[in-house]
């Protein structure tokens, strides 16, 4: 599954196609790629149709893209299909008010990919829900939503206000975020994440530390090759228990979660297949830095031991057994 990185990559390369862009047409080609959105696939292709894309936001590994207010046509067939209290539910608004109430939310999976087309070029074979948009930047484009094993999805969400009133995601200066994220927590490069909030739940949580960085309620954003990254260069077991980490070395960990996903960012994300791209179909090159992941049988670039792969969760765990041991509760300030 694509990790903030990522999911960032893609966030920036569509926010200046997309921004002030008016979607003209919609197309679903696949039914289960709305899995995520309460209605029918003609409810979600009339709510969109003529709106205007705001911005492009991005929390953890969620993006979502905030849309104007309803034009009058898309409020009298929304009217018709007997919507109007449940948009009036979720927070609906009228052209009066000058904050959006809905967003796009976009969500790849394990293997989606939202990418820039030219209106003129074929549709991929695994094209799934393609957006005709008039960009103020580009003119004409497609925003196509590409996803082989359908994990992905696209869905018309509300937008709630963040219970901290800080901006919701990287992106926007609104502090709105929309129902489906609502339960995800900050990343740790928000400028709005609690060092001290996250230190705290750590500490209370009786799990191992591995564990406690996929758990996107606690610290979003993170999935297996940066938790064995940031693990590998903290120098940290993935099964040490979070009850025994000292304060000290939950900072190190933190800085290096940090450290290894800004090194990710600047080099475009992580592909090993075609499966991650960027809007344009580029692949990204953090793997040909990966110090942990991936590298079972290839000698730990800190001691020269071998990494070794342990299953876990129904994945993998990669890590040095010299480097990264399980230390005691009495030796962990070490």
């Amino acid at each position: 599954m694509p990790e903030l990185p990522e999911v960032e990559v893609v966030r920036a390369g569509l926010e200046p196609a997309v921004t002030a862009a008016t979607i003209d047409a919609v197309t679903v080609f696949e039914e289960r790629s709305l899995r995520r959105h309460d209605g029918p696939s003609e409810d979600f292709v009339e709510r969109l149709v003529g709106r205007s894309i705001l911005a492009a936001v991005r929390r953890g590994k969620f993006l979502w893209l905030p849309l104007s207010a309803p034009t009058p046509k898309t409020q009298e067939i929304r009217h018709e299909m007997g919507r109007s209290a449940a948009v009036g539910a979720i927070g609906g608004t009228s052209p009066a008010f000058s904050e959006p109430a809905e967003a796009l939310v976009v969500h790849l999976g394990m293997s989606g990919q939202v990418l820039l087309r030219d209106v003129g070029r074929a549709d991929d074979a695994l094209l799934r829900i393609r957006l005709d948009i008039s960009s103020a930047h580009d003119g004409p484009l497609r925003v196509d939503f590409v996803d082989q094993r359908i994990f992905g999805s696209m869905a018309i969400d509300g937008l709630l206000p963040t219970p901290d009133g800080h901006a919701a995601g990287f992106g926007s200066d609104a502090a709105l975020i929309p129902g489906q994220v609502a339960h995800i927590a900050r990343d740790p490069l928000d400028p709005a994440f609690s060092d001290r909030r996250f230190f705290d739940a750590l500490a209370a949580r009786r799990t191992g530390i591995k564990r406690a960085l996929l758990d996107q309620g606690l610290i979003s954003g993170i999935g297996n090759i940066y938790a064995d990254e940031a693990l590998w260069a903290a120098r940290i077991h993935y099964d040490q228990p979070t009850a025994t980490l000292s304060r000290a070395r939950a900072r190190t960990l933190l800085a290096e979660v940090r450290l290894v996903l800004r090194r990710a960012l600047a080099e475009g994300g992580t592909s090993f297949d075609a499966q991650y791209v960027n809007v344009n179909g580029a692949s990204g090159y953090f793997s040909h830095s990966l110090n942990a992941y991936g590298q079972q049988g290839k000698g730990c670039p800190r001691c020269g031991r071998s990494i070794v792969r342990e299953s876990f969760m129904n994945r993998g765990s990669h890590f040095c057994p010299f480097c990264q041991k399980i230390r005691p509760a009495s030796t962990t300030a070490a």
